[in-house]
């Protein structure tokens, strides 16, 4: 921070104070000599500041023994040019309690509040991109592993080329997703345009910064091809972990310039040099090229862009041609509910305007382009593109089904060459999904649309259950992918879907040869001869571990119970263990990577590729009630687990069953067999309580009749997985999960 505009000192406690004004908002930060105490965002309300946030806080006293808490309060006032801001704060010995205990006031007049460097104009901005020769381009992305600093560095490195003003709110400014910001983690990747000044010159430099759970990794490839760099980072204190290598080898196959950054070297618990000797010995590069930083605190920050300028190549002219005509290829897609589809391409060639009209070469789909610009964090429209930029364009339709990532994109009348697309996503995670409500069908499916529009890594089709009705069947690249699908559905667009157990896709091969994919439990053949199965088999993946060598037994054992199959075994010189193994993905989405995080307390770290296929032992289990089948519970097993898994389904489903005039039967049944069963007995009502204890040819005839109204119910109940109490015990068996 800068030098603060007032101090204030009163008993142990100093106070450093700073505002900025940001239009008509004025941001005040507190410090104590050591720890940020407290920011006061307030707004201009008829000509007076309304406090939206209030901090309260700990910190330990200067002779470090007595333990404080301090409460904060804040006013501001606005008359003029001139802010008055009155904090008022308590302070309390915990330890000693009742003593030391004061009140404060610091009345804070600003003359002339701070004014940043005001972000640059749209015409200025255009003026300073337009003379920008493609040989100062630079386009890189940030890698690593989850939580290793990817986004805080972004937000210091936006900082640093004015693209933000420098404020405390600067927090994943590139995550721009609600659950982003809930989890913490980042979903989507973000591109950023900036321009920095170095040597005398500007350039343009493009930052993508990107995702680091592997169930995301396809944004990840994709991002790739517009890059031609990449900041490979490394938390200083957890070191190398297995989505590091990943990346590095994904990186390293696209033929990109890895530049090998320490992050988070501020810690207490941060091992510099041994970060250093695992980069070194796993990677191959070079020390003296490692830049040490600290994106939290800002500290060696600006090392970076010099680094990337000097050492990152820019797009080179062989493949990029301002001269020849458009080609440009879409990386990703979005939908804004106020100018519909908005692309974000990869201008390869020549130049790109609104009101140019252009033609989506897979589909021959022709439109009139409305809008053009750079993304500066979000959207500044520009008069036009050129290549080697990274851009938005708005091509003016609503239509989520016209535009597809990884299409080539012309301009009409025009003759070029397809840019090569991107991989197909193979989802790994199937679920069915169906809306809470069945009238809300069209509009959810709408809204799912949208969803499918920025992430194209979801693979759907309609699908119908006969206890939860119409709905989708979801492919998804992992679980972590599927939650936050889900997440995002509810909170950016309100709507509610009931998701059954996620399964993987089985080939079946059956007489004849012919194979069959089927991710759908409901359409798993039956275990018996009739099926004409020849061979069942199941996906598997190649998992990476890497953890600290104690923990290396109970890894392994994990991986036995899990049906894994060891395939390498390396022990690393700074104490951790990399481990390789076969695993059926079947295992891995229940829950294996929080098993592997409890096996060695929370250490290990997973990573995994797509194996093929295994053949495996699994048959179909589903849950009867009364002996109609309810579809929507049916589930994949291995034989070995078919007991266990069918007794727990059993007894989960009667929890959510009420209770009826005759015994529910609730069966679990695989290879044609009962496996589990569970009965809710009947509700009993005494037809005998108002009779003569000596009539007993009428007490005789009403039991008879009970016993066959009982009959008749039960017998109606067959069907009752059609019913709507069966689909809400769906709906609730499911929840639950």
């Amino acid at each position: 921070m800068d030098a603060p505009d007032y101090e204030f000192s009163q008993g142990p406690l100093r106070l450093l104070a700073t505002a900025v004004q940001q239009d008509k908002k004025v941001l005040v930060s507190l410090r104590n000599t050591h720890k940020l105490v407290a920011s006061v965002k307030a707004f201009d309300k008829h000509c007076n500041m309304v406090l939206e946030n209030v901090k309260e806080f700990w910190y330990d006293g200067e002779d470090g023994n007595k333990a404080l808490r301090e409460r904060y309060t804040a006013k501001m006032f606005l008359r003029g040019d001139s802010v008055s801001l009155l904090v008022s704060f308590r302070r309390y010995v915990t330890t000693t309690p009742g003593t030391d205990t004061y009140k404060g006031y610091l009345k804070y007049p600003i003359d002339k509040v701070k004014n940043p460097t005001p972000i640059v104009s749209d015409d200025d901005l255009y003026k300073r991109i337009s003379s920008i020769p493609l040989e100062n381009y630079r386009n890189f992305i940030i890698v690593a592993h989850v939580d290793h600093g990817k986004s805080t560095l972004s937000d210091r490195l936006l900082e640093l080329t004015g693209v933000v003003n420098p404020t405390i709110d600067n927090k994943q400014v590139l995550d721009k997703l609600e659950v982003e910001r809930e989890r913490g983690i980042t979903v989507k990747a973000q591109t950023v345009s900036m321009i920095y000044h170095y040597k005398g010159e500007d350039y343009m430099i493009h930052l993508v910064d990107s995702p680091g759970h592997v169930d995301f990794r396809l944004e990840v490839i994709r991002s790739y091809a517009s890059c031609q760099g990449a900041l490979l980072l490394v938390d200083a204190s957890e070191g190398i972990k297995a989505q590091t290598v990943a990346n590095f080898y994904i990186a390293y196959s696209m033929d990109l310039k890895l530049l090998p950054v320490i992050n988070k070297i501020d810690l207490d618990t941060a091992d510099i040099q041994k970060a250093e000797e695992q980069i070194e010995e796993t990677f191959e590069l070079d020390r003296d090229d490692i830049v040490h930083v600290s994106a939290k605190t800002g500290l060696n920050v600006n090392y970076i862009l010099p680094k990337i300028i000097e050492s990152i190549p820019p797009p080179p002219p062989e493949k990029y041609n301002r001269d020849a005509p458009l080609r440009s290829q879409i990386v990703d897609c979005w939908y804004d509910p106020y100018v519909g589809v908005i692309m974000l391409v990869n201008v390869v060639d020549g130049e790109l305007k609104k009101g140019d009209k252009i033609e989506f070469i897979s589909t021959g789909e022709k439109h009139e382009v409305k809008e053009v610009g750079v993304m500066y964090p979000d959207r500044r429209a520009l008069p036009k593109l050129v290549s080697g930029q990274v851009a938005y364009v708005i091509p003016g339709f609503k239509d989520a089904n016209k535009v597809f990532v990884g299409d080539t994109i012309k301009l009409v009348g025009t003759d070029v060459e397809t840019l090569e697309g991107f991989e197909e996503p193979k989802p790994m995670v199937f679920v069915g999904a169906f809306p809470a409500e069945g009238t809300e069908f069209k509009k959810m499916e709408e809204s799912l649309q949208h969803l499918f529009l920025n992430d194209r890594s979801v693979v759907f089709q309609r699908t119908t259950s006969n206890a939860l009705g119409q709905g989708w069947k979801l492919g998804f690249l992992g679980s972590l992918h599927a939650s936050i699908f889900k997440e995002r559905l509810e909170k950016e667009h309100g709507k509610n879907l009931i998701i059954t157990a996620p399964t993987v896709p089985y080939k079946v091969t059956f007489k004849g040869g012919r194979e069959e994919i089927i991710n759908n439990p409901s359409d798993f053949p039956d275990g018996n001869k009739k099926s004409g199965v020849v061979d069942i088999a199941e996906p598997i993946v190649e998992a990476l571990m890497t953890f600290p060598g104690e923990y290396t037994g109970p890894v392994m054992k994990l991986c036995e119970i899990n049906r894994g199959i060891q395939k390498d075994l390396q022990f690393l010189s700074n104490g951790q263990t990399l481990m390789r193994c076969i695993l059926p993905t079947a295992q891995l989405i229940d829950d294996f990577v929080g098993k592997l995080k409890g096996a060695t307390r929370g250490y290990a770290s997973l990573d995994y590729e797509d194996g093929g296929y295994m053949s495996s032992d699994v048959c179909k289990l589903e849950l009867l009630v009364n002996g109609g089948n309810v579809d929507a519970l049916a589930t994949i097993v291995h034989k070995s687990q078919v007991n266990k898994m069918g007794r727990e389904m059993a007894e989960r489903l009667v929890k959510f069953l009420s209770v009826q005039q005759y015994d529910v039967i609730v069966q679990a049944a695989a290879n044609g067999k009962i496996v589990a069963r569970e009965t809710i007995r009947a509700r009993r009502k005494d037809v005998l309580a108002k009779l003569h204890a000596a009539d007993q040819s009428r007490r005789k005839k009403l039991l008879a009749k009970q016993k066959a109204g009982k009959k008749n119910l039960q017998a109606g109940s067959q069907g009752i997985a059609h019913t709507r109490v069966a689909a809400e015990a769906c709906q609730s068996f499911l929840r639950i999960d």
